[in-house]
């Protein structure tokens, strides 16, 4: 069996009544905003993120947790609070991705929480950088039934890899992905399904062809290309690609950079999920990295009362009126990210 059609049959397998009819009325109310223009929101978000930690052992350039420029208070994930916020939104919840900032294996809880998640027949996915996938954690991966592993991989060279990951080793990234190959062939296990992610900078993008022969050798079941979100285009940035299809901004007539998405007025993200970060607030999006725009605080709110409160509301209202207006959508890849 195809591993595609192998993690695709997983995913369905998630789904239940509830899950199928939440996700129709979230779907409907949004086809039925854009086409009155009226905020409506049914159902509850059946994908959720949710931030192990803020801590990372890398210094990538263009990430807060690897910059330590975090303005909100850093830290990890209570098990405790998980379990809560599971046990209010799992019957409705789909699909739960636990990253946001920081390298979720350094939370010490993290397979703990992926666990209970799954027992809840929730499909699960993270996002590493690969360098805690030592035995003892890749053959913990498996047992824990994580679905999906995205492992970045942004060079298939040292010299090149820590030119993006700054303070990364790649012989410890890619003999962590052998062990969590090892234990999963060893444990006769489907999963996770294991991807690669190579974010396309300049200094990389050479390598592309490369990383798929890695992967391959490896026995990694995919590679996914990823564009790279630059905070400083405007003047031109040395990370941004020169193949045109794999940089989110465009250089313009005068030399200019601009976000190629025409920021539409409308984000399907704001209905179907939401992000909350390790101390319980609740974000509208991965963009908001330092949580300035804060829907809600889990700690004293459920989250059903927050999700349809004024200030969610409020957000989707202005979201509809002018996305060029909000800060952490003008630079969003909504419309825009280019996979291969």
């Amino acid at each position: 069996m195809s591993v595609y059609l192998s993690d695709s049959i997983n995913f369905l397998s998630k789904l239940t009544p509830r899950r199928v009819w939440n996700a129709t009325k979230v779907l409907s109310s949004f086809y039925l905003t854009k086409w009155s223009g009226r905020p409506t929101q049914w159902g509850k978000p059946f994908t959720v993120s949710f931030e192990p930690t803020t801590a990372c052992n890398l210094r990538c350039p263009e990430c807060p947790s690897g910059l330590r420029s975090f303005t909100r208070p850093t830290g990890n994930l209570k098990q405790d609070f998980f379990r809560k916020t599971m046990d209010e939104m799992a019957k409705e919840l789909l699909y739960l991705i636990f990253y946001f900032q920081g390298e979720p294996y350094i939370n010490p809880d993290f397979l703990d929480m992926v666990s209970y998640a799954k027992q809840k027949g929730i499909y699960t996915i993270t996002s590493t950088n690969g360098h805690f996938l030592n035995e003892e954690n890749a053959r913990r991966t498996i047992e824990s039934g994580l679905d999906r592993m995205i492992i970045s991989v942004d060079g298939t060279t040292q010299e090149v890899y820590e030119q993006y990951r700054k303070s990364g080793k790649l012989d410890n990234v890619l003999q962590g992905a052998r062990n969590v190959v090892k234990w999963k062939k060893k444990m006769k296990s489907k999963t996770p399904h294991l991807i690669f992610q190579f974010l396309v900078v300049r200094p990389n993008e050479h390598q592309i062809p490369q990383i798929y022969e890695l992967a391959e050798e490896i026995g990694i079941d995919e590679v996914k290309l990823k564009t790279a979100q630059v905070y400083d285009y405007e003047n031109g940035n040395p990370l941004i690609p020169t193949i045109g299809k794999y940089a989110r901004y465009a250089k313009q007539d005068d030399g200019t950079y601009k976000v190629k998405n025409k920021l539409l007025n409308h984000c399907w993200k704001l209905w179907h999920s939401c992000v909350i970060t390790w101390d319980g607030l609740v974000v509208p999006c991965c963009f908001d990295k330092d949580a300035t725009h804060r829907l809600g605080d889990l700690k004293k709110e459920s989250f059903e009362t927050l999700w349809q409160a004024p200030a969610y509301q409020s957000f989707r209202k202005q979201l509809l009126q002018g996305r060029d207006q909000i800060d952490i959508c003008t630079n969003c890849t909504e419309g825009c990210k280019v996979w291969a």
